[in-house]
């Protein structure tokens, strides 16, 4: 196991960066895991797009959403976004043809159906959130088609999805800075319970909150991804702690031990000066910071978001990145 660091000697760093972020203060935590190299089969013979998202399920697969082959799947109908695969690479099949425009954040609850975030719309389809079977069936429909709106039954922009045991649903809204910046809570059946947040910087409120998850707790984790942070809430939408020892959260995925891995694809000498991209992880319980994998062959001039956007684990604690401009899901294991 890597050495952990205490909450504290983190937590003091991640007070310094703002006052001696020019001279790289960051935590410095030690890399225990390796990549593997040329490990997935592209999906239905075609080559991978822009991977957004990735999540395993209890079986062991991996679930794969990414935007046709390209970087949308506008006009794209005959490709199929959502991809399952066996922790190998294998590829198994895919399905949600025709379904979204542009696939984003993507969840698989404890009774193993798949949930989908579709973050812009096409005019005709996009700015929902899907419950489908593992086969591809519609067995729920949040938000209007291809409506971009701030109503209770509207989203702007939908990010990613978590379900509560009780069955309660939470969706995170807003991918661009101007949009609603905002969570929203709907009851099992999908009736609309309540929301929060808003558009800033202040504690509960959010500039593109994009990724979100649960601990083992019930707390709700949020990548409040362009204030260079995680917030955490209970599940009536109080504020109860942020962090940023983190980095500038973009993926974020905790495992049913409270392992939290966090991706950071977009912090330079601009966003979140002082920090380095790559995935950290930790654990939920005080926040530590025990590992960091750096991006590999990363050069840090280019401003451009690289390494992974969407991220999971599975029980063995393999990590699996989804990158956009990479097309791809690399795979890292414990060396």
């Amino acid at each position: 196991m890597p050495h952990r660091l205490s909450s504290f000697s983190c937590r003091l760093t991640v007070l310094l960066v703002f006052t001696a972020a020019a001279n790289g203060v960051v935590c410095a935590q030690p890399n225990p895991y390796v990549e593997v190299p040329d490990w997935i089969e592209p999906p239905d013979n075609r080559p991978m797009g822009a991977v957004s998202s990735a999540y395993t399920d209890a079986d062991g697969n991996l679930w794969v959403l990414e935007r046709c082959g390209q970087n949308s799947c506008v006009g794209r109908d005959e490709y199929a976004p959502i991809h399952v695969y066996d922790s190998s690479g294998r590829w198994i099949r895919s399905l949600g043809r025709g379904l979204l425009a542009w696939p984003h954040g993507i969840y698989v609850d404890a009774d193993g159906n798949i949930w989908v975030a579709d973050a812009r719309g096409d005019g005709t389809r996009g700015h929902q959130v899907f419950k489908l079977s593992p086969d591809g069936e519609i067995l729920m429909t949040l938000g209007e088609a291809g409506i971009a709106g701030s109503g209770n039954e509207q989203f702007d922009g939908p990010t990613d999805v978590v379900v509560a045991p009780n069955g309660d649903i939470f969706v995170t809204d807003g991918h661009e800075p101007e949009s609603n910046n905002r969570v929203l809570k709907f009851s099992a059946d999908g009736r609309f319970l309540m929301s929060w947040g808003g558009t800033g910087s202040a504690p509960g409120e959010f500039l593109v909150p994009h990724m979100i998850a649960m601990d083992s707790t019930g707390r709700l984790f949020v990548a409040d991804r362009s204030n260079g942070r995680i917030q955490i809430f209970d599940q009536n939408g109080r504020f109860l702690e942020e962090w940023r020892q983190f980095g500038r959260a973009t993926g974020l995925y905790i495992a049913a031990d409270d392992t939290i891995y966090v991706s950071d694809n977009q912090s330079d000498a601009t966003r979140n000066p002082g920090w380095v991209r790559g995935i950290r992880v930790g654990n939920t319980a005080d926040g530590t910071v025990d590992a960091f994998i750096p991006i590999p062959n990363f050069d840090p001039s280019v401003s451009a978001a690289v390494g992974a956007h969407g991220l999971t684990a599975n029980a063995a604690g393999e990590i699996f990145g989804g990158e956009v401009g990479a097309t791809t899901v690399r795979k890292f294991v414990r060396r």
